[in-house]
C-alpha cells in the first residue's frame, strides 16, 4: 500500500512512501519513482481484542502517557553517595543476591548468571570453592531477587551481593533513588559470569580500596553531580551512553579526580583508584544506569499509561514493566544477539541477551541515541550510517522526544523517549538494544557485542494486561 506520492516542479522526480508489502514499492521503482519503504504489519490477532477494549479509552491513555513522559523529562538524577549494598538497600539479607532481569530461579538460570552467583557467593565468604557455592545455590540456601525490585540495576548478569559498593543516585524532583554497582572493566568479569581468582581479587579490591576512595570523593563534591547533564554532554562528544562511554567516563573523571586529589584518604589508595578509573572506558556506565533507574522509576504507577518503565533480561527471559500495570512483569524468551565476536569466539559461544543496562534505552539513551555515536559500530558491528537509522526507527515506537538528550547529526532533534507498548504492538516496530555478549558457559566472560530486539510476546501480554485495567 502506498500512502503518499508527490511531484515537484515539472520534470522533478516523483517520490513515494510505501507502507507494507515491498511488491508495491518494486512496481513503483520500475516506473522511475523514488520510493521510501516503511515496514508495517497488522497487530497480532491475539492482541486485537485488547486493542478494541482500549480504543474507547485512548483519550485517557494519551493523558496518562503525557504525564509519564513529563516525569521522564523533568527528572534530575544526581549522584549523591557510594554505599555498600547492605547499607543502600533496605532489608537486603546477608544471603540475598540480586540479579538482572525479571525473576528467575536457580534451575532456570543461564550459564553467565549462574557463574556470577557462584562468584558472588565465594566473594561473600559463604563458600570456599565453585562446587560448594553451586551446591548452596542448588539447595536453596541463598535467596534471589531482581535488582529492579529493589531500586537497583546491574549490567549483564547484574549480580549484587551485600558487601559490594554501589553508586547512589537521587532524583530530588520525584523522590526516587537508583543504585548500581561499580564497573569492573572489560574482559573476564563477574558481570559476564566469570569467577576465577583474578575476578574475586578485583572484587575484593573494589570493596576495600576503590569503593571507599570513590565514596570519599563523591561526599567531597561541592554539590551532587548532575548525571542528566553529563549524559547530554557525552552525546555531543560521540557517546550513546550504553556501550560507547569514552566521553561519559571522561566527563565523570573530570568531576571526580580533582576532588579525589584533595580528600583525606590514604595516598596509595587514591593513586590506585584513579589509575583504575582512568583505564576503564566503561566506568561511567554504572552511574548513568543508576540515574536512568531513578528517572524511569519516577514514571511508574500512572493508571492507564502504556509507556514502558523497565526493560531487563536475565539471560533466559526478557522482562518489561508498564507504568499503567505497576510491578507486574511481562516476559518472553531472551533474544539472540547479532554482532561482533572477540577472537576465538563465535555465535555458538554466545548466551542470549542479558542485563539491566536496557534501562538506558528506556530513558532515551543507548541504541535510541546511536545517531550520536557512529563509532559504536566498531564495537557492535555494522556500518556507521546504520547508527542513525537505528535511532530514526525508534521514533515510531516512542511517545515523545527528549528535551535534554539531543542529537547534533539530526539537527539537535531529541532522542526517542517513552517506549509505547501500544505503538510497538500496532506498528510492529520493536525497541533496538545494543549490548555486550556473555559466553554461555559459566566462567567464560565476555565474548562479543552487538544488537538485538525483545520478543513481541512480552508487549502483546503487556497490552492485554493494560486492557484489563479498563474493563
Amino acid at each position: 500500500m502506498t500512502n503518499t506520492m508527490s511531484a515537484g516542479a515539472l520534470g522533478a522526480p516523483v517520490e513515494a512512501v510505501n507502507i507494507g508489502l515491498e511488491m508495491f514499492a518494486e512496481s513503483l521503482r520500475t516506473s522511475a519513482v523514488e520510493v521510501t519503504s516503511v515496514g508495517w504489519r497488522p497487530s497480532p490477532a491475539e492482541v486485537q481484542g485488547a486493542l478494541d477494549t482500549i480504543a474507547p479509552h485512548l483519550g485517557r491513555v494519551r493523558a496518562a502517557n503525557d504525564i509519564v513522559v513529563e516525569r521522564l523529562q523533568s527528572a534530575e538524577p544526581r549522584l549523591v553517595d557510594v554505599l555498600v549494598a547492605r547499607e543502600a538497600i533496605d532489608g537486603l539479607g546477608e544471603r540475598t543476591f540480586l540479579h538482572a532481569g525479571p525473576p528467575v530461579d536457580w534451575a532456570d538460570m543461564c550459564g553467565p548468571l549462574r557463574g556470577a552467583v557462584i562468584g558472588a557467593i565465594m566473594f561473600e565468604g559463604l563458600a570456599d570453592d565453585p562446587e560448594a557455592a553451586e551446591a548452596m545455590a542448588a539447595r536453596g540456601e541463598v535467596d534471589f531477587a531482581p535488582c529492579h525490585e529493589h531500586g537497583a540495576v546491574g549490567p549483564m548478569a547484574g549480580v549484587v551481593s551485600p558487601s559490594m559498593p554501589m553508586w547512589v543516585v537521587d532524583d530530588a524532583v520525584h523522590g526516587t533513588r537508583g543504585l548500581c554497582t561499580l564497573n569492573e572493566g572489560l574482559g573476564k568479569t563477574l558481570r559476564h559470569g566469570a569467577y576465577d581468582e583474578g575476578v574475586l581479587t578485583r572484587l575484593a579490591w573494589m570493596r576495600d580500596v576503590l569503593g571507599p576512595a570513590v565514596q570519599a570523593t563523591v561526599r567531597g563534591l561541592s554539590a551532587p553531580l548532575d548525571l542528566r547533564g553529563l549524559a547530554a554532554g557525552a552525546l555531543q562528544m560521540g557517546d550513546e551512553c550504553h556501550n560507547r562511554l569514552r566521553a561519559s567516563t571522561s566527563l565523570l573523571l573530570r568531576e571526580l579526580l580533582p576532588v579525589m586529589l584533595e580528600i583525606d584518604h590514604p595516598r596509595e589508595a587514591v593513586i590506585e583508584a584513579a589509575r583504575f578509573m582512568n583505564s576503564n572506558d566503561h566506568f561511567g556506565l554504572n552511574p548513568i544506569m543508576a540515574g536512568a533507574k531513578a528517572t524511569a522509576d519516577a514514571a511508574r504507577d500512572v493508571p492507564g499509561s502504556s509507556i514502558v518503565t523497565a526493560m531487563a533480561r536475565n539471560g533466559t527471559e526478557f522482562g518489561m514493566r508498564l507504568s499503567g500495570t505497576g510491578d507486574r512483569w511481562f516476559t518472553g524468551p531472551a533474544g539472540v544477539i547479532d554482532g561482533l565476536f572477540l577472537p576465538g569466539y563465535g555465535p555458538e559461544d554466545a548466551n542470549p541477551d542479558i542485563g539491566d543496562s536496557t534501562i538506558t534505552e528506556t530513558v532515551g539513551l543507548g541504541a535510541f541515541a546511536m545517531a550520536a555515536a557512529p563509532a559504536i559500530v566498531k564495537f557492535i558491528g555494522g556500518r556507521a550510517s546504520e547508527a542513525s537509522l537505528a535511532t530514526l526507527a525508534m521514533y515510531d515506537a516512542t511517545w515523545s522526544e527528549s528535551r535534554s538528550y539531543q542529537l547534533a547529526v539530526l539537527d539537535f532533534r531529541g532522542t526517542p523517549l517513552g517506549i509505547d507498548a501500544l505503538e510497538v504492538v500496532h506498528s510492529g516496530v520493536l525497541p533496538i538494544i545494543n549490548t555486550g555478549i556473555a559466553g554461555r558457559v559459566a566462567g567464560t566472560g565476555q565474548v562479543g557485542a552487538g544488537l538485538t530486539k525483545p520478543p513481541m510476546g512480552a508487549f502483546t501480554d503487556a497490552v492485554t494486561a493494560l486492557a484489563a485495567t479498563f474493563a
